[in-house]
């Protein structure tokens, strides 16, 4: 995959990661409807539900988002999701190479402890996410009920 590499990238990447830093998403998208350069789509600081925003329905798209969850009145954890989009208008080629491509974004976008396949908005729901991440993350403090 070419232009993983860019440093906008790497720069967007790590400032979702940080602690000390707003930006809680980035967004990778295609440069054209063929081949597989990637570049860095947008940034922003309003979760998941800004991310679903900026979705396109004619692409496929990769979002990286820091997720942030109470556990208990006393803690928050913080965990991140990838989330492979692919839009209803996405062309049928496009699709196909997706689940390859993904491979390579998931190798650059590594620390995450969900990835979320998503068709349609309804699919980045906050709170069913939330109960994946609290899954994959071993404690789970509301018995089970997100």
């Amino acid at each position: 995959m070419s232009g993983l590499d860019a440093p906008d990238i790497t720069a967007a990447y790590d400032a979702v990661r940080s602690d000390k830093e707003a930006t809680n998403w980035l967004l990778l998208s295609y440069t054209g409807a063929a081949g597989d350069k990637l570049v860095l789509a947008g940034t922003g600081s309003g979760g998941l539900e800004e991310l679903a925003g900026k979705l396109d329905d004619g692409q496929a798209q990769y979002g990286y988002v820091r997720v942030e969850y109470a556990n208990d009145s006393e803690s928050t954890r913080v965990k991140f999701a990838l989330v492979v989009w692919i839009g209803e208008g996405t062309k049928v080629m496009r699709k196909a190479r997706v689940s390859i491509e993904s491979g390579a974004v998931k190798r650059v976008l590594s620390h995450h402890s969900i990835t979320v396949d998503a068709r349609d908005r309804a699919d980045l729901d906050k709170a069913d996410i939330v109960t994946r991440l609290r899954k994959a993350g071993g404690a789970d403090y509301n018995g089970g009920r997100g």
